[in-house]
Formats: structure tokens, C-alpha cells, sequence
């Protein structure tokens, strides 16, 4: 479609209004203030939820020293911290058993942080961004990133007023083409600009390791007084998740009545039949979890990808007008699964370079390399590299991990090996027949009757997240060959994505045109952003592309 854009130019164009992109806004905005000889450049925050935080999503508890670095007075403030970490277990789980950790491993010692909802916390960073003097423009997307002549120069936003042929309605409005000296991608986990920067720049992912991924699925519930203390973490190691395969759990306790519970599972799992929707079901069935949340009300639900391998990685993180921040770049401690910290902390090393690039006139590649440099000296890099074979550690499984992990903590992170190699997630995925020859049985894929009173089916959580699009619109989820979905994989792997998409935007039904045969049905007003499906297809023909601006789950509490 051949249409008119309006061209919009700024000097620094930051893609996601999360952490990282907020940070490093509210720290250029502080180091031009405290410069005289610098005059503030042209921001433009871009965020594609409908409003700040509406997108954001973790466990969480934080790590102040982020944001002990960027706002020394965070408390006097009114950062939205619900509790301060109160006291710390660590469990294993068998089926109907648990066995508490005699002691902490260091990497799970909460001792001076936070726990926090990640939706709250980025509203009040937006705030304080905003009473900086730079504008955030919520609702507006970014679609394709804009390359020429081997340079990012800009972006361009989604169209729209489409309808689902892609065909202009009415209210058609086209997508502007925002051009910026340099384009910061603080997109989150997998995001489609980065995605189309790593594939199209020559060197940008060069020696870097295949990332690994989890889907993090996760509620919050409302529980009678008495069942746990404002602050209290526990984590979980074992079931329902297969000793074979990388996963684990959480409760985190927001307040005297409130909790965030959730269960993270592997992508690299060989089983079409993973489910991380049903584990965190099955799950909350677990006595010890069942012993919190039992006569209490849930009242939100959320899901995501998280990037779980490491410093090795990183993909460089400049490029001629283009640097990527935080989960964009895969900046999370996998020891700790933590990265609200480090999101912050390469904002502001960013900010720093891009005021050096201000100052001499320079976005080029070499300029930004500075961002590099800052981010290995920092403490950020080496806390990363600290913990640079944590994930590999578990490629033999839980305990194997749980080996490997304990000779990292005492040889600086390296154990006995190091930069171990490893595959894209969707390669470790084994098809029907080859999971019968491994494991000698079918794909088990373990189901419990959900009641919708304390587990739950994909389409009630999916209403809890606040979740709405546009249903006249191109699908946001493309699949560049239908004919591999409806044939192929059906026989192959029997449809996976059935099966892991925590939303249930993927279903397989009855094809009248084929007695017998089923075909794909797509929801794509159900998704919640978590990426899985572009990640998990073990032929790489969905890609997830932004939707209009503003849509998507609209997370509260979460």
C-alpha cells in the first residue's frame, strides 16, 4: 500500500517506556541540567501500551541499586515499593511434598530488596520523567526500524484504521516516519525492532550465544489475613516441572493480603506438549502454595518471556544511530532472575554516552561504543559476567544445574566450563516420534479440572490482564505458511503452539473443507504480548509484529 507519512524528526528516538528507556530519559534530561554548555535535545519516548505501565510485567522483587543510582531520594519520593523483603525460603517440590533448603544459596538472599509491582514502579518512572521536561507518548508503536545504507534512522509506526485484509477503513491513519540522530530500543524481551535489527546488521549478533527463554505466567491474589507476612519470598525449584527441564517457582508477598504467585518454564523444553499455563495451574495445586491462596480472590494475571542466559548473550549493544538497553538486550542476572536493576543501570550508561555524542556532534558507531565500554567497567557488566555460565549449567537438567551452580559460586562464575554452546530454543523441541524414541511413551501433557474458582482456564486469566484489541485489524501474530501449520506440524509435533501460548490465541479445529482435518485458528485479540509463540515454533513461521498503539493487556498491580 503505497501511502503518504508524515515525517516527524528528533534527536534521540527511545522505543519503550519501561526501566530502561525511562531511566536513561530521566538521567539525560538531569546531566543537561547540570551542564551549562549543553542545551536539552529533542526526546521522544515512544510506548505501545495505552499507558505507561501497561505493558510492564515481573515478579518482582527489585534490587534498589538501580534506582538508588538514578533517584538517591527514591523513598522520600514516593517510589511505589510495596514491601520491603522480609525473610527468604527456598523449597523443593515433589508432587505432594516440600523440602525447605537448610540454607540460602547467596544468589537467593533478598536482604535489602524490594518487593514491587513492575507496573506501579514504571508509572511513577514515567512520572518522574514527564516533571523533567520530557514528554512520553503512550499508544504509539513502533513497526518496522528504519536501516539505510547500513545505519538505524529512525522508525516507523503501525497504521491505523486497517481492517483485517489490511485494506484502509475510514479512520485510516497512516504511520508517521520518526527520524532521530539515534534510535535507543528498550522495546523488552524479543521485541520486534530488535528482532529486525539483530537479522539486518551485519556484526550486531556476532559471537553471541543463542539467548534461552522462560515464559513467566503468573496472578496476583487477594488471601486472608494471616497466611503470610508483608516481604516474604519463597522460591521453588522441582515440581511440576520435569527434573529434565529449566523452571521454577515463586510467592512473593506484596502486603499482609496480598501475593504475587507465578512459575516460570523453560522454552528449551523437548516436549510439544509444554504447557506453561497448566504447570502454574497445576502448580497452585501444590500443598504449599494451595495453603496461601486457598479462600483467597484472584484478581490479576499477566505473562511474559524472560531472557535467562546470560552475559554471553549480549549482542553488541551500538551500532550507527542505533543502541539497545536493558531486556532488549538481555541485561538479566539469571542466578537471580533479576533485571529490573540492570534495565535501569543501562539507561543510564547510555544517557552518559549519548550527552559525550551531544557534545562532539556524534552518533556514529564509534561514538557509541563508549556505551560498550561503560557497560563492561560498570557494575553491571561485571555482575552479569559473574554469572555468565549459570543457565548452561542446567543443560544435564535440575541437578546438574544445581551441581554446576554451586562450583560457579566459589570459581567467580566460571565452574567447569565456559561460553557453552547451545541451540535456539525451538531446536531443542523433539517431534512426536522422536520424543516416543527418547523417553519410550507419548508427550504426557498433564492436565487438571480447573474449577475457574482457584485454577483457572487460559480465557479467564486472559480477562484478568486487562487484555483488548481491536478486532477489524491485520493480525498482529503473522504466519508466513499456514500450510506448515494445518499439515506439517500436525503431524510432526501435533501443534504445539496449542499448547504453549499462555492465552490461548493458537487452536486447532475441525476444517469443513477437509473431513477429519483441523485447521489453525487464531485469536489474536487474546494475546498478551508475551512473545512465546515467535520464540517457540519449531519452524520460525510466526513472527509477532506490534499491534495499533495502546493495545494489549493493560497490567494493574502486576
Amino acid at each position: 500500500m503505497d501511502v503518504q507519512r508524515e515525517i516527524l524528526e528528533t534527536d534521540i528516538l527511545v522505543v519503550g517506556a519501561g526501566p530502561a528507556g525511562l531511566a536513561l530519559a530521566l538521567r539525560l534530561a538531569h546531566l543537561v541540567e547540570q551542564d551549562s554548555q549543553l542545551d536539552m535535545p529533542e526526546v521522544l519516548v515512544m510506548e505501545k501500551g495505552a499507558y505507561v505501565g501497561a505493558h510492564a510485567l515481573s515478579g518482582a522483587v527489585m534490587d534498589p541499586r538501580g534506582l538508588a543510582e538514578l533517584i538517591p531520594d527514591y523513598r522520600e519520593k514516593g517510589a511505589p515499593l510495596e514491601a520491603a523483603v522480609s525473610g527468604d525460603a527456598m523449597y523443593h517440590l515433589s508432587e505432594n511434598g516440600a523440602i525447605r533448603f537448610p540454607f540460602l544459596p547467596p544468589s537467593f538472599s533478598n536482604h535489602g530488596n524490594y518487593v514491587v509491582s513492575l507496573n506501579k514502579l514504571v508509572a511513577w518512572l514515567g512520572e518522574q520523567v514527564e516533571a523533567a521536561g520530557v514528554d512520553v507518548y503512550a499508544g504509539l508503536a513502533g513497526y518496522d526500524l528504519i536501516i539505510e545504507n547500513e545505519r538505524v534512522t529512525g522508525v516507523q509506526t503501525v497504521d491505523m484504521g486497517l481492517d483485517k485484509e489490511g485494506q484502509p477503513k475510514s479512520n485510516f491513519e497512516p504511520g508517521s516516519v520518526i527520524r532521530a540522530r539515534v534510535t535507543v530500543l528498550c522495546e523488552g524481551v524479543h521485541g520486534s525492532l530488535t528482532r529486525r535489527a539483530l537479522e539486518n546488521i551485519p556484526g550486531l549478533a556476532a559471537g553471541a550465544v543463542p539467548q534461552a527463554y522462560l515464559t513467566g505466567v503468573k496472578e496476583v491474589w487477594e488471601v486472608p489475613a494471616g497466611r503470610v507476612k508483608a516481604g516474604r519470598v519463597v522460591h521453588t525449584i522441582g515440581y511440576p516441572q520435569p527434573s529434565h527441564e529449566y523452571g521454577g517457582g515463586w510467592i512473593y508477598a506484596m502486603s499482609d493480603t496480598m501475593v504475587s504467585v507465578g512459575y516460570a518454564v523453560g522454552l528449551n523444553s523437548p516436549d510439544p506438549t509444554n504447557d506453561p499455563h497448566m504447570k502454574f495451574q497445576r502448580y497452585k495445586s501444590h500443598p504449599l502454595v494451595k495453603e496461601i491462596l486457598d479462600g483467597g480472590t484472584m484478581l490479576h494475571y499477566g505473562a511474559k518471556t524472560i531472557p535467562d542466559n546470560g552475559y554471553y548473550s549480549i549482542p553488541r549493544l551500538y551500532h550507527d544511530g542505533l543502541v539497545l538497553c536493558g531486556d532488549s538486550a538481555g541485561m538479566l542476572n539469571p542466578q537471580k532472575l533479576k533485571g529490573i536493576h540492570l534495565a535501569i543501570k543501562s539507561g543510564i550508561l547510555a544517557a552518559e554516552t549519548l550527552v559525550d555524542c551531544l557534545k562532539a556532534q556524534d552518533f556514529s558507531a564509534a561514538a557509541l561504543k563508549g556505551y560498550q565500554d561503560r557497560f563492561e567497567g560498570s557494575w553491571a557488566g561485571k555482575e552479569l559476567y559473574r554469572t555468565r555460565n549459570f543457565h548452561a549449567g542446567f543443560h544435564g537438567g535440575l541437578y546438574a544445574g544445581l551441581f554446576h551452580g554451586a562450583a560457579q559460586l566459589v570459581t567467580g562464575g566460571r565452574g567447569f566450563f565456559s561460553r557453552r554452546s547451545k541451540k535456539e530454543d525451538h531446536e531443542y523441541m523433539l517431534t512426536l516420534d522422536a520424543y516416543r524414541r527418547r523417553f519410550g511413551r507419548d508427550p504426557s501433557k498433564t492436565e487438571i479440572k480447573l474449577d475457574n474458582q482457584y485454577t483457572y482456564d487460559k480465557l479467564t486469566d486472559v480477562y484478568k490482564s486487562g487484555t483488548a484489541h481491536e478486532e477489524e485489524q491485520p493480525s498482529h501474530l503473522q504466519i508466513s505458511d499456514p500450510d506448515i501449520c494445518n499439515n506439517r506440524c500436525t503431524e510432526e509435533y501435533g501443534n504445539p503452539c496449542q499448547h504453549f501460548c499462555p492465552a490461548q490465541v493458537y487452536e486447532m479445529v475441525d476444517d469443513p473443507a477437509r473431513p477429519g482435518k483441523t485447521k489453525l485458528q487464531l485469536t489474536p485479540s487474546n494475546c498478551v504480548h508475551c512473545k512465546t509463540c515467535d520464540i517457540a515454533d519449531p519452524y520460525q513461521v510466526i513472527r509477532w509484529v506490534t499491534p495499533q498503539g495502546g493495545e494489549g493487556p493493560n497490567y494493574t498491580n502486576c
